[in-house]
């Protein structure tokens, strides 16, 4: 490996350390599709049109069931935009509460996430419905939102929740959040659910196992 060489990959251990918080998503690239979903189309025009992405301020609401692939097709954003030196953040709601829940700065703390040429934060509408956290996810959107950079976000709630909340607080977050990025709907198929049951045949085919 020559020094170039070597100096790429540790630029790319070091952007994606600073991405993901679980390693696991490191492996999650488009090489890594099935080609069972076709809204990936949808991801990997937004990578091939990046320069027009970051312009334009497109942001992504990616919502549907459990388990659809909304995770997978932002990870492989996050990874294919890493892999041209881009600053990728890829967080959870939870998380993001949490560390603010402890900053003695939490500005600071809201630039920092902004500093990230795009970021994707999962699981919008599972953190605890409490006065004090609704603020704060809408202060972590409205943050995006004034830095002008795009926003990925995905979600388990249906477009009607998102259009038609039934208090003002929820109204504020998602009238934000529809205002910045371009909704995308997963349908189909589990994966979850087609992984587990492709584990439990394995299982059943090494050691015998049989239905009870």
């Amino acid at each position: 490996m020559t020094s170039n060489e070597f100096e790429r990959v540790q630029r790319l251990n070091m952007l994606k350390s600073l991405c993901f918080e679980d390693g696991a998503l490191y492996g999650w690239t488009f090489d890594k599709d099935n080609g069972a979903n076709p809204v990936m189309k949808v991801a990997r025009d937004y990578i091939a049109k990046w320069s027009e992405v970051l312009q334009n301020n497109v942001g992504l609401l990616l919502w549907g069931d459990v388990g659809t692939g909304k995770t997978f097709f932002a990870a492989c954003i996050a990874n294919a935009l890493i892999e041209q030196n881009v600053s990728v953040r890829m967080t959870n709601f939870s998380s993001i509460l949490n560390d603010l829940f402890s900053e003695s700065d939490k500005n600071k703390y809201l630039d920092r996430l902004n500093d990230h040429n795009l970021l994707i934060i999962d699981d919008l509408g599972i953190e605890r419905g409490t006065e004090y956290a609704l603020e704060q996810v809408y202060n972590i959107i409205d943050t995006r939102y004034k830095s002008g950079r795009p926003l990925i976000i995905t979600t388990n709630l249906t477009l009607e929740e998102l259009n038609y909340p039934t208090d003002v607080q929820h109204k504020r977050i998602y009238d934000r959040v529809l205002g910045m990025c371009v909704p995308v709907k997963f349908i189909g198929v589990n994966f979850r659910k087609e992984e587990a049951a492709t584990k439990m045949s394995t299982a059943k085919r090494l050691f015998g196992m049989e239905d009870k």
